[in-house]
């Protein structure tokens, strides 16, 4: 096993439970405040591909060397999370929520590139298994996440167009 390996699975596993009650609590009190769900069908999905691409580097990746050029880029992108989940404060969720009297944020990030948070989320499929040695996986769940990402952006879009 190596040590250095377990640690950054740890870390991802660890960042993904701490968001989620937060997400939780952020969908709970968008909802209260009138806000509506948009195209939860495909939630699950994005559930499912995020849960096996941890277990996938878990099962291939515990024992691996790690590369730390591809562990320094990770530790950029986490800071680049924590720009982008700040901008969007208690707006953010894992779910597709709008509130019809609010506009989308432009600020911070957003005002740059259209949801820099799923570009972020393409970078971090893509380079947490390559701090692994894991090409493979990051091919096939870039490649996974990318479909899901199509209809997630493709559902917000929508959503943002009803309001």
């Amino acid at each position: 096993m190596n040590t250095v390996a377990v640690l950054f699975l740890a870390y991802v596993i660890l960042e993904r439970l701490i968001e989620l009650p937060i997400a939780t609590r952020n969908t709970k009190r968008l909802i209260a405040a009138g806000g509506v769900e948009h195209s939860p069908g495909h939630y699950p999905l994005i559930v499912a591909v995020h849960a096996l691409w941890i277990a996938t580097m878990l099962w291939f990746g515990h024992d691996n060397p790690v590369s730390y050029v591809w562990l320094g880029v990770y530790a950029v992108l986490q800071v680049l999370r924590i720009y982008i989940l700040g901008t969007l404060g208690k707006r953010w969720t894992t779910r597709i929520i709008v509130l019809r009297n609010e506009h989308r944020v432009t600020k911070g990030p957003f005002g740059f590139v259209p949801h820099p948070n799923y570009m972020l989320v393409i970078a971090e499929i893509l380079v947490a298994p390559l701090v692994l040695g894991l090409w493979e996986v990051a091919a096939v769940f870039g490649a996974l996440n990318a479909m899901v990402l199509t209809i997630r952006i493709s559902a917000e879009e929508r959503a943002w167009a009803s309001r």
